[in-house]
C-alpha cells in the first residue's frame, strides 16, 4: 500500500530519515495523468531514496470550472500505480507550505516551468520561502512539459 493520510506519511518520513534515507517530495494537482507527470516523477525519484507525492485536495484545485476532472482519490491512486513513487497522500491544505513543514523533505522538486520561481498563483514563491526555512533544497526536473488544462481543453471541450 502506498496511499496514506498525510499525518501517517509524516511518521513514515520521520522513520525513513532516521534510517538515513534521502526524502524527495513532489506536490501538485496532477489532474490528468500524462507522460510529463510520469517523467517528472521518474526524474524526481533519481534525486533521492524515497519519493513522496502529495496531491492537492479537490476543494482547493484552482484550475477553473469542472476541475479537477478526476477526484483526489483517483488522482492519488493513479500516482501510486507508478513504480517510481513510494508514498502518496492527499494534502489537507490549499498549498504545500504546511505539508513541507510537516514532512521536512531533503529535496522538494518542481518542473522546469517553475524555475524562475514565478507562477500565476504565487504558490511557488511561498513554497520557496518554506523550503529555505526548513533547510531543504529546491530542485527542478528538465523533462517534457504538458499542461493538463490545455490537454483537457483541446481534447475534451465541447465533445459529448
Amino acid at each position: 500500500m502506498k496511499i496514506f493520510a498525510i499525518d501517517e506519511i509524516a511518521k513514515i518520513v520521520k522513520a525513513l530519515k532516521a534510517k538515513g534515507k534521502k526524502i524527495v517530495h513532489c506536490h501538485g494537482c496532477f489532474d490528468l495523468m500524462h507522460p510529463g507527470h510520469i517523467k517528472y516523477f521518474q526524474a524526481a525519484k533519481k534525486m533521492g531514496d524515497t519519493l513522496v507525492v502529495t496531491v492537492t485536495p479537490d476543494i482547493y484545485v484552482d484550475k477553473g470550472p469542472g476541475r479537477p476532472a478526476f477526484n483526489q482519490r483517483l488522482r492519488a491512486e493513479s500516482i501510486a500505480a507508478l513504480e517510481c513513487v513510494d508514498y502518496v497522500a492527499v494534502n489537507k491544505w490549499p498549498t504545500a507550505e504546511r505539508t513541507l513543514r510537516l514532512l521536512r523533505p531533503h529535496i522538494y522538486v518542481k518542473g522546469q516551468e517553475f524555475e524562475r520561481l514565478k507562477d500565476k498563483t504565487g504558490k511557488i514563491q511561498k513554497e520557496y520561502k518554506v523550503i529555505r526555512e526548513i533547510g531543504a533544497e529546491l530542485k527542478f526536473t528538465h523533462e517534457i512539459v504538458f499542461s493538463s488544462t490545455r490537454l483537457l481543453k483541446k481534447h475534451f471541450s465541447n465533445k459529448g
